[in-house]
């Protein structure tokens, strides 16, 4: 690159990575149920949520994305499943809630 100082090759090289990692991070969003919880996967956090701590899931109009509601009060975003899927959103949101229904059944569900 004749004519970049090494500061603005550095600087150029240090941007790039920068917005790969960006790229690779979106890319990779998911949320992946186990046999003890579910993990999600955002674009900055991990999260590993038990199946106890998750009372419902909500994909209402408006939301981008499928909202966990969690037993202390929290929220949780699952960008995995997002509104622009269409259909399959749908499909795996409800997939979620029936997955998460019967990981925290109990004997006398109140």
């Amino acid at each position: 690159m004749p004519g970049l100082a090494t500061l603005d090759q550095a600087g150029f090289v240090l941007f790039s990575l920068l917005i790969a990692w960006f790229c690779w991070r979106q890319a990779s969003v998911s949320a992946v149920p186990d046999d003890t919880g579910l993990r999600v996967r955002n674009l900055l956090i991990t999260t590993h949520v038990p199946w106890a701590q998750i009372v419902s899931v909500r994909f209402g109009q408006g939301r981008p994305w499928v909202q966990l509601d969690l037993a202390d009060g929290d929220t949780l975003a699952v960008m995995g499943v997002q509104r622009a899927d269409g259909q399959r959103a749908d499909q795996e949101a409800r997939r979620l809630a029936t997955l998460v229904a019967r990981r925290t059944a109990t004997s006398r569900d109140d």
